[in-house]
């Protein structure tokens, strides 16, 4: 049986890849995601999500990349067809 990624952390996982898409998506510092979090109650040092950046920031992104739409064979470029 497959365990989770999450598995032995004391944070709920939508907390965590909350943290996670904060960090990157503003690519702010940990400091003030930390500040983001304790601005919606929850109490998350800095060092914890610089751990937590690290560990599921790659897993993260395989996925996205494995799920994103490969590039077509096919090209339109100023009305004109080519294959």
């Amino acid at each position: 049986m497959k365990t989770s990624i999450y598995a032995r952390h004391r944070f709920h996982p939508d907390v965590t890849k909350r943290v996670v898409w904060l960090y990157f998506r503003f690519t702010s510092i940990f400091r003030n995601v930390e500040k983001l979090m304790i601005e919606r109650g929850i109490d998350v040092s800095y060092e914890t999500i610089r751990r937590w950046v690290d560990k599921f920031g790659s897993i993260y992104t395989k996925r996205i990349k494995f799920r994103s739409e490969r590039p077509s064979p096919v090209w339109h470029l100023d009305e004109v067809y080519t294959k």
